[in-house]
């Protein structure tokens, strides 16, 4: 009994082509199995996608209003700031033009 299988050419050259065969039977293209609902999940991926920008749309505009109200509410303290160091700095002119015309009579007086 031989310990190795002789093979010959013939038989060589049938496996060689057996095993081409199966490695293009493996790439071959296989039948595709179309999806009925198909359509009908493309749609609803359509609303779907819809709906997120909606919600992202309405997000964006309330951020956009929230932040021209902290904007509105910023300038009327920045203005109101602004009316008080002016009515405080007409006081203080005031008050030192009274006190050098008090000044002033006190000397043109005594």
């Amino acid at each position: 009994m031989p310990i190795f299988n002789e093979t010959n050419f013939a038989d060589r050259r049938k496996a060689s082509l057996e095993a081409k065969q199966a490695l293009l039977a493996k790439m071959k293209v296989k039948p595709t199995v179309t999806d009925p609902d198909f359509d009908n999940r493309h749609a609803e991926r359509e609303a779907e996608l819809e709906r997120v920008r909606a919600e992202r749309a309405a997000e964006k505009e309330a951020s956009r209003r929230a932040r021209l109200e902290a904007a509105e509410a910023l300038r009327k303290a920045r203005n109101s700031q602004i009316k008080e160091r002016k009515a405080s700095t007409r006081a203080e002119q005031q008050a030192r033009k009274e006190a050098r015309m008090n000044e002033w009579k006190s000397l043109s007086a005594g």
